[in-house]
């Protein structure tokens, strides 16, 4: 496959992982609210012109050209007006309630969204955001647990011929120099290394634990080779190695000269590959990265702020920074076509790790989005149920009469600033990820 067509197919891949994630969304509205009575006429993954859709029973199911949403539309979502309370004739929130209930006949009234209890409300609205939150905690354990994180791995990437005169360096064999111990062992690349001198080991580190313990004694080595176990013993020599700093750079003594360390040396490299993370771990490394994103949407402000000055050159963008679905689409082909065509690439399990990792966070960002308590997000509609229900229950302990349902009509002004600050906040991203790319 060209780098190309693999580039778009990242493009496509995360498209309908965006789409199956809106329609499982919506689902996770639509199931309880028909669950409870509320009449459902439509369920639409998309917006814009409609591609395709049927109708089963009085629910319409279909999808529309822009795959940037989706929606389920409940009736009865706003209540009526207050009794001596009425709407201006004409005005958004009159018209807002009138087409709101305008579907449901006489006979219906008791189906309209407002009527439901305040737990069951909460079910409803909360249904879509918890349902992108178990997307995301799936997406990721699949990827640590089951895929694997990139690591440096126990099969071996390559085997050196020789002891060269300087290793570091990655000088060329010569005919002076003495063959390594890999070599005179017999080991292989494509060799997988199962245990060294009786200790087992699952990646790279773990090898070079091995090697080091063992020293310059003869060690036991069994390696799988073509779906075999073969054992073969390794010898190790020692050899002055660079010593580096924390930060990957040669260190240095107070004259300025390299330092070097005597080492074990084998003549074996590891190959690029996944390595699972151990079950106990996983719940932790997600956790993190909910917390990580929970934090991103608390800190929205300044995370646009770092976006804008780095579209504007005053900073550099950080790689953990704001990203818009260009961004992020770019991320993604640029996953599913790292390598292609060569022999060093970038192998499928790392590309389907970073996948399903990028899947997982853009569940988790919906689902952290959809808290934020304003109208039009779905976490408005929770904010609105929990004040409802608040305020009934105050009232039953102090003896007063049912304060009735949330006018949850008034906070639509309020509604349509956030929705036009999302739009302006989309733009800005768009442009920054054009600009200044991660």
């Amino acid at each position: 496959m060209s780098h190309t067509l693999a580039y778009i197919l990242g493009i496509v891949i995360l498209i309908v992982g965006i789409g199956l994630s809106v329609a499982l969304h919506e689902l996770g509205h639509m199931l309880p609210a028909k669950r409870f009575g509320v009449k459902v006429p439509e369920y639409f993954i998309g917006f814009g012109p409609k591609l395709w859709s049927t109708r089963r029973g009085e629910t319409e199911y279909g999808v529309k050209a822009i795959w940037l949403g989706g929606y389920v539309r409940l009736l009865g979502m706003l209540p009526p007006a207050r009794p001596g309370h009425p709407d201006k004739p004409g005005s958004m929130i009159a018209e807002a309630r009138a087409e709101s209930l305008a579907e449901l006949g006489p006979d219906e009234q008791d189906r309209a969204f407002y009527r439901l209890s305040t737990p069951r409300k909460l079910l409803v609205m909360a249904g879509g955001i918890l349902t992108n939150l178990a997307l995301g905690v799936i997406c990721l354990t699949v990827a640590l647990g089951v895929v694997g994180q990139p690591a440096y791995t126990a099969k071996l990437g390559s085997v050196s011929a020789c002891v060269s005169s300087n290793i570091d360096a990655g000088a060329a064999c010569t005919a002076s120099d003495p063959v390594s111990p890999a070599a005179l062992a017999g080991l292989q690349a494509g060799d997988t290394i199962i245990s060294w001198g009786g200790e087992a080991t699952s990646d790279w580190a773990q090898v070079q634990e091995a090697i080091a313990a063992a020293g310059t004694e003869p060690a036991d080595v069994v390696v799988r080779r073509d779906g075999e176990e073969l054992t073969v013993t390794v010898t190790a020599v020692e050899v002055a190695r660079t010593v580096y700093d924390a930060d990957g750079n040669p260190a240095t003594d107070s004259a300025g000269e390299p330092v070097t360390r005597l080492r074990p040396y084998v003549g074996i490299g590891p190959s690029l590959g996944t390595v699972r993370t151990s079950p106990a771990q996983i719940p932790q490394v997600v956790g993190g990265a909910v917390g990580m994103t929970l934090k991103a949407i608390i800190t929205l402000p300044a995370g646009l702020y770092h976006a804008v000055a780095a579209g504007l050159g005053l900073e550099e963008r950080g790689a953990d920074g704001l990203v818009s679905l260009v961004g992020v689409g770019r991320i993604a082909g640029e996953v599913s076509s790292a390598g292609t065509g060569s022999d060093t690439g970038m192998p499928f399990s790392i590309r389907l790790f970073y996948m399903l990792n990028l899947l997982g966070s853009l569940n988790l960002a919906l689902f952290a989005f959809n808290l934020i308590p304003l109208l039009p997000l779905d976490g408005g509609h929770v904010a609105g149920a929990c004040w409802e229900g608040g305020r009934r229950v105050w009232a039953r302990a102090h003896g007063r009469p049912d304060p009735g349902y949330a006018d949850t009509a008034r906070m639509l002004p309020v509604g349509q600033v956030v929705f036009y600050l999302l739009i302006i906040m989309a733009l800005i991203l768009i442009w920054v990820d054009i600009v200044a790319p991660i």
